[in-house]
């Protein structure tokens, strides 16, 4: 079996489509049927079924999708013990939701990538959960631990979070002293039906039960803030990033998340993977000490 045919079958598995595939791998789409055609006439099965949503596997095609993917981590392995452990090269693709991707990773990354000159990283900045099964990205931050599918989940840092407004804001209305004193106040936070995950629910913290200004972003309700549009929970990292933002009642409101780093089961014998998980995960700790240490 060759292996660049698996190599394609993977992209397709993962893309749904032949197009997909082909940018992917930067092939043209109509090679890329050639060889998904190919393979499936040498294991004389059909390994996917055309339909509206684009290419799923059928029955046969799942049970190679397991032989693949040791296949190609074999493969990365392989390469890895060529190049020797001197640094980190080569392109890794990390999915974060926005905030982390917004006030933590780009100093992190360009920390790591200070030291490590032959690595290419790719931030995906996306408020929903990523699908590293179709391999969306190498590797996700997320806010809460997955409880299913073959992954790998390690706990990176806590991180506290506080309801806050600009001082522009709080010169031109009634102080902020008590929680009684957070009613009428214009709110900022997620479209309800947006949220992809339960600890991004924070409205029961301030009682709040209707949102005027609602962003499925934390960049978006961290710019009102800023604004002066009105209150908000937010991730006192971001705080820094600006200047005039004044946290609220904090002996009351405060609260803390988690960010967790979730990683394909099989890539857990990826040296290249393993160390860049630990670099990460070394650099985000110092930076949320540092960001929050300022607020």
């Amino acid at each position: 079996m060759d292996w660049d045919d698996l190599r394609i079958f993977l992209a397709v598995a993962r893309t749904e489509s032949l197009s997909g595939a082909g940018r992917r791998l930067k092939i043209d789409p109509a090679t890329v049927g050639r060889r998904v055609q190919r393979l499936e006439e040498a294991m004389g099965a059909r390994l996917f079924a055309k339909g509206p949503q684009g290419y799923a596997l059928t029955e046969e095609g799942g049970r190679l999708l397991t032989h693949a993917e040791h296949a190609e981590a074999a493969m990365e392995a392989a390469s890895e013990a060529l190049t020797g452990p001197e640094g980190l090269s080569g392109q890794i693709r990390l999915g974060a939701p926005d905030g982390c991707a917004n006030y933590l990773l780009p100093q992190v990354i360009a920390h790591i990538c200070d030291g490590n000159p032959g690595l290419e990283v790719q931030i995906v900045a996306l408020p929903r959960v990523f699908n590293l099964s179709k391999r969306e990205a190498d590797m996700a931050i997320s806010v809460s631990a997955p409880t299913a599918g073959r992954l790998s989940v390690q706990k990176l840092t806590d991180y506290r979070l506080h309801l806050a407004a600009s001082s522009d804001y709080l010169a031109r209305t009634a102080p902020i002293k008590t929680r009684d004193d957070l009613k009428g106040r214009r709110v900022i936070g997620y479209i309800a039906d947006m949220i992809f995950d339960k600890e991004l629910d924070y409205l029961a913290e301030i009682g709040a039960e209707n949102v005027p200004l609602a962003s499925n972003s934390v960049s978006v309700q961290f710019n009102w803030v800023r604004a002066g549009a009105g209150i908000a929970i937010v991730h006192d990292f971001a705080i820094p990033s600006t200047t005039g933002i004044v946290k609220l009642l904090t002996d009351e409101i405060s609260l803390t998340r988690s960010f967790y780093l979730i990683r394909h089961l099989d890539d857990r014998r990826s040296d290249r993977l393993n160390r860049f998980a630990e670099v990460l995960g070394q650099g985000l700790r110092r930076e949320v000490a540092r960001l929050e240490s300022l607020t």
